[in-house]
């Protein structure tokens, strides 16, 4: 099922010369890279307004000018990740065409410590950050931080991870997908390839945050009615390609009459690939592999005969979260959570769409 014929919410961004951007934390600071992929920005499934959203009045918050904003942008995890390359380098594309100048926008990243993502929020806010975007690492454990920009008045967008804080009060709304949705298409693409039958690997996800429990719960609540596929193992990889690979050499040993693996993203799948060809079997003949997230490697994978569907879960949210931050300012009301439309790729449509995956 593509979700692409969802109808997309119209970006409407004010023209400006582009701007090249670096951070501005020294000891964080990496360089701009080019933008990653071709192709279309994450857009809400919906664009109908939220009567009782949240809206400046009701915070008590001060009207800032985005456009001269000093705004902060708290990345989770190390850019070795695609998806994390092209989240980042969304944010600073969005930045650049809104005209925002390159010593108001600052950029950390908390190398998948969640103490350092605190300190990162906290240092931005002491700089003077006046709006927040933050891709949270875990869903808990960022409330100190939430606290420290509550306590300036500056609202905080999340995105891609939700947190278990309070919208409106805690954070202004969370942006991304419907994580349960996407394990949901994931079962559904792993009945088609499979036709039905065969015993399922899954390699989780990172623990502690809902992407990993929201994608589990709806690949195997979607799985259940397909009574002939079976869920024999599942373990962590989190969300990494080198774990993802070693986690699958052990259940080939382990369960080598595995003939499916659901990856919780595609890092971990194109690690499961690997593991797969080194242990002579034919990855997406032998066995099945689908996997979430759209980046460039997954998807030519499906074209190259080695993998069999990837759910999407786009991560270029730059758009998106600046036109929510405006709307905020403007004193439009902001839902609690504004869920994307995510495309999908498989053997029918890989070829012609892998212009629009990510790397």
């Amino acid at each position: 099922m593509l979700l692409s014929s969802r109808p997309r919410l119209v970006l409407v961004t004010a023209a400006a010369a582009a701007l090249t951007l670096t951070s501005c934390t020294a000891r964080e600071e990496t360089p701009a890279a080019p933008s990653n992929g071709g192709g279309p920005a994450a857009s809400a499934q919906s664009a109908a307004p939220s009567a009782d959203g949240c809206t400046l009045e009701k915070t008590g918050y001060p009207k800032v000018d985005l456009k001269t904003a000093v705004v902060g942008f708290s990345q989770s995890e190390k850019e070795a990740n695609p998806f994390r390359i092209t989240e980042t380098q969304s944010i600073r594309d969005e930045a650049a065409k809104l005209g925002i100048a390159s010593d108001k926008l600052l950029v950390t990243n908390a190398q998948s410590d969640l103490n350092r993502q605190i300190s990162d929020i906290k240092s931005m806010l002491d700089r003077g950050a006046q709006l927040l975007v933050v891709a949270p690492l875990n869903s808990d454990g960022l409330q100190p931080a939430l606290d420290a920009a509550k306590a300036k008045k500056v609202p905080v967008v999340t995105i891609d991870r939700k947190v278990t804080s309070q919208p409106c009060t805690d954070y202004l709304t969370f942006i991304g997908s419907n994580f349960v949705e996407q394990g949901q298409r994931a079962a559904q693409a792993m009945a088609k390839a499979t036709g039905g039958t065969g015993k399922v690997a899954i390699l989780l996800g990172s623990s502690g945050n809902n992407v990993t429990t929201d994608r589990t719960k709806g690949f195997k609540d979607e799985l259940a009615k397909t009574p002939g596929l079976t869920v024999v193992a599942e373990q962590t990889g989190e969300f990494d390609r080198s774990k993802g690979q070693s986690v699958m050499e052990q259940l080939i040993q382990s369960h080598p009459d595995i003939t499916a693996v659901y990856a919780e993203n595609d890092e971990m799948g194109v690690g499961a690939v690997n593991a797969l060809k080194t242990a002579g079997k034919s990855p997406g003949k032998d066995v099945k592999i689908v996997s979430i997230d759209g980046t460039r490697n997954a998807v030519q994978l499906i074209v190259d005969g080695s993998y069999n569907a990837v759910i999407e879960s786009n991560p270029r949210f730059g758009p998106l979260a600046f036109q929510t931050l405006q709307k905020f300012e403007n004193g439009e009301p902001i839902p609690a959570s504004i869920v994307i439309s995510d495309d999908q790729y498989d053997e029918s449509n890989a070829a012609q769409k892998v212009g629009n995956s990510y790397k």
